[in-house]
């Protein structure tokens, strides 16, 4: 987040000394340059812009460079000519050892020219790179809709490489084109039919090569879409193989990335059909050249129009073309190679973020409200509200409209949030769901991205997200390694690691995406009070259908077909409104539902009791869609429970029983253990207490040290069990009371 000297009513987070956060890194224009996006052609010469004296050095080195090449022959021909044929051993003696001295000039031409492209080539390489990362960052949500993963990591990876590899063209190139118009002028001077052998033999290859280049650039873009998609493809199972393997798709996606590997391979021999003749053709015409001068050469010897010594030049000259015609083919099927990856890039370059008005606007000096027209909802500044909506879609759609992700009509404390500059919007308004990617590093850093908070307050984020386990159950901690998007974790504990993260930055607007999907009861009403704590006096708005969570929440919006239907209390809204309390709370009594309590209020549920300062909800409702599939240790939302990792509570999701009647099944929970065999079930975690009933599924592995004591609870019934954690740490547990 960056820094704001807008005042706040809200006090720091709690145990910290409070200070404004850095401002964001933004690299002034003129220093980033704006890349040129109109055409190929001039964004290769922004690539030029970029670096003039290094492609300069590297066209000067390469001038050297073929002034070398094609010196050589006349230094033979003098040779010949003024010291074999004359008998003068000084004169042979003279010029050969200048011929000497020109060979080492022109391998540390060489060199040099070497050394210096390939510095072109890796800065026009990493500034792609850049300008991509950067435009990425400013273009937002529309690059991420319209844009696959394969895509972005094929640029990154290989396309901006051969993007680099054009810029040869400004290095040997230059001297390449040259060194064929010197060849030419001095053939001229020895015989002019040689000069037009040469002028005509250029056009006549190229046209030979120009249908070859064609179908091979048709090709190249083929195998490039393939690639991209198979890149795609990989990632997806990489990314998900945890959930695939849940579901048991996992030979499903498998089969289909052979297939489509497979066809990327077939693509490629394609290619490399049409590469390998385009290859052979323009090896050969260079040699066609050399035998037609070389046989025309010969004849004005014999008749004798030229020297031997001019003959062996024009030989030299002839043969010494090979190496710009070589260069000048090679420089065209870098083009053609690139071009297909400039037209990639490029599409993205022109992706604009969704921004209709000018950015001018001053922010609200203050906090202020947040209202959007289209739904009617309102978010009041200083408040927890939460976003119930009969459509997940309509109520995600409204907090990317209020955090300023899409362009829409909402306003600011009174200011049209479009107007505003999106470096203050995303200063000052966080939308954290549950895509928000996760970086690769340690615990800390993911939770910390800048590493400006102290270890205090990284602890009190993680205890407010309920993640402390996470940290606890990794052998280093904090210092422990988490690999990119947390694909090392659970669902539950990469939710709650992103809940820790947007709590931790502290925005002025807090907007959370379905924060408590991926976790159990328990964990979701300690997340719900301790959020309400912290976040005391800022703006938050919770979009959730979760009753814990509403039940905590200053004011509730309740959102039919897109629009605010009902606003007011969790109570309120439960007993006033039917399809409200149908949705939050689900598969309850319709005459006998009850509000959740508030922590150590509430009477026992199905099976079990409340332990003192948690809640077991009242009104149970039946379990939602998006959790499922809550696996233990891998509680993916949405996923399918696999054998052996399925949490089974059924007195959590059941309708009411009487408290101690009810037929717990194995206490679980993310990050918690289910029983195992026949016991009475797993002693369920602080205050989740349950009955515990016959275990029918067995307990999941679990990181040592994801658990929690449980405490005294009211209305439960004994209950003994050889219940184990799926830690591995063989502790018999005992159902709560």
């Amino acid at each position: 987040m960056a820094e704001t000297d807008v005042p706040s009513s809200r006090p720091p987070m709690s145990g910290t000394p409070g200070r404004p956060l850095p401002e964001a890194d933004r690299p002034s224009p003129a220093h980033v340059g704006v890349p040129d996006t109109r055409g190929p052609v001039r964004f290769l010469w922004w690539l030029v812009r970029a670096q003039p004296r290094r492609v300069a050095l590297g066209s000067f080195w390469g001038i050297a460079w073929m002034t070398g090449v094609l010196v050589p022959p006349y230094l033979l021909s003098r040779a010949v000519d003024e010291g074999l044929r004359a008998g003068d051993r000084d004169a042979l003696l003279g010029w050969t050892g200048t011929f000497a001295g020109v060979l080492a000039l022109t391998a540390l031409a060489s060199i040099m020219r070497h050394r210096t492209m390939t510095m072109v080539r890796a800065h026009a390489s990493l500034h792609c790179t850049r300008t991509l990362a950067r435009h990425a960052v400013r273009a937002g949500t529309p690059l991420a809709r319209g844009s696959s993963s394969g895509d972005l990591s094929v640029v990154q990876s290989a396309d901006v490489g051969r993007i680099g590899q054009i810029l040869t063209l400004f290095g040997p190139g230059v001297g390449s084109v040259l060194g064929c118009v010197a060849v030419v002028v001095v053939l001229w001077g020895f015989a002019p039919v040689l000069a037009l052998v040469v002028v005509l033999g250029l056009p006549v290859t190229a046209l030979v090569l120009a249908p070859l280049l064609r179908r091979m650039h048709t090709r190249q873009n083929t195998y490039r879409d393939r690639e991209g998609e198979v890149t795609t493809l990989a990632a997806d199972i990489v990314s998900g193989l945890r959930v695939l393997c849940g579901i048991g798709g996992k030979e499903r996606f498998a089969r289909r990335y052979r297939e489509r590997s497979g066809e990327l391979v077939r693509d490629g021999y394609r290619l490399g059909s049409v590469t390998s003749w385009f290859e052979e053709v323009s090896q050969c015409a260079p040699l066609v050249f050399t035998a037609v001068v070389t046989w025309i050469a010969a004849r004005l010897a014999v008749a004798g129009e030229l020297t031997a010594g001019e003959t062996v030049a024009v030989y030299g000259y002839v043969a010494a073309l090979i190496v710009p015609v070589a260069f000048l083919v090679e420089a065209a099927t870098d083009f053609s190679r690139g071009h297909v990856s400039l037209l990639r890039l490029l599409a993205l370059l022109r992706v604009e973020p969704e921004r209709h008005g000018g950015g001018e606007a001053p922010p609200p000096t203050g906090p202020g409200d947040l209202a959007d027209p289209e739904s009617g909802a309102r978010v009041a500044t200083g408040a927890l509200t939460v976003l119930v909506a009969t459509d997940p879609a309509a109520a995600a759609l409204v907090a990317d409209r209020l955090g300023g992700r899409v362009g829409s009509a909402v306003t600011w404390g009174g200011t049209a949030l479009r107007e505003v500059d999106p470096a203050v919007v995303r200063a000052r308004i966080l939308v954290s769901d549950n895509d928000a990617h996760l970086f690769a590093g340690t615990l800390r850093e993911v939770v910390d991205v800048r590493g400006e908070r102290s270890g205090v307050e990284v602890d009190l984020a993680l205890r407010t997200a309920a993640a402390a386990d996470v940290a606890e159950a990794l052998p280093e901690g904090l210092d422990a390694r988490v690999e990119s998007q947390g694909r090392d974790l659970s669902g539950g504990q990469r939710q709650r690691i992103r809940l820790a993260r947007a709590v931790l930055a502290d925005p002025e607007v807090l907007i959370l995406v379905e924060p408590t999907s991926a976790v159990d009861a328990h964990t979701e009403a300690a997340i719900a009070e301790r959020l309400r704590t912290e976040r005391r006096g800022g703006t938050t708005l919770v979009v959730t259908a979760s009753p814990l969570v509403a039940d905590r929440a200053d004011r509730v919006l309740f959102l039919v077909g897109g629009r605010v239907a009902a606003e007011g209390t969790h109570a309120e809204l439960v007993a006033e409104r039917a399809d409200y309390r149908a949705l939050v709370l689900r598969g309850a009594d319709e005459g006998g539902e009850r509000t959740p309590q508030r922590p150590g209020t509430g009477t026992g549920g199905p099976g079990g009791g409340h332990a003192a300062g948690a809640v077991e909800t009242a009104p149970h409702r039946e379990r939602p869609a998006e959790t499922a599939g809550r696996d233990i240790g891998q509680d993916e939302p949405g996923g399918t429970p696999t054998a052996g990792n399925a949490e089974t509570a059924q007195s959590e999701w059941r309708t009411p029983q009487r408290p101690g009647t009810g037929t717990g099944g194995p206490g679980g929970r993310d990050g918690a253990a289910a029983a195992a065999g026949a016991g009475r079930g797993g002693r369920p975690p602080a205050g989740e207490h349950r009955r515990g009933g016959p275990g029918t599924v067995p307990g999941g592995d679990l990181p040592p040290g994801d658990r929690t004591a449980g405490g005294a609870g009211t209305g439960g019934q004994d209950g003994r069990g050889d219940g184990r954690r799926g830690d591995g740490a063989g502790t018999e547990e005992r159902g709560g009371r």
